[in-house]
């Protein structure tokens, strides 16, 4: 399967918080990092592991703030692959 988005950074797995049900997984991109809250269905699916290269799929971006009272800040919706996933994925 192809995948369409544009948005694809390519990192390092920094930290991966496991809970109950989703994880959030921590991509060192250079000097920035991404964070990505997944299922852990699918960490362990796609054998995602600390110092493992993975790429963030930005799927969408929220407005930027267009309310600038609101306290809730809003953040991209991302993905995560290994990088043997997103070839296997093509």
């Amino acid at each position: 399967m192809k995948i369409s988005a544009r948005n694809q950074l390519k990192g390092t797995i920094k930290n991966i918080q496991e809970g109950a049900v989703n994880g959030v997984v921590t991509i060192c991109l250079g000097e920035n990092t991404i964070k990505t809250d997944i299922t852990m269905e699918a960490i362990k699916n796609l054998a995602l592991t600390v110092g493992k290269e993975a790429y963030a799929i930005v799927l969408h971006t929220a407005p930027d703030r267009v309310a600038r009272h609101s306290h809730r800040q809003k953040s991209p919706r991302t993905t995560s692959y290994s990088s043997d996933e997103r070839h296997r994925r093509q």
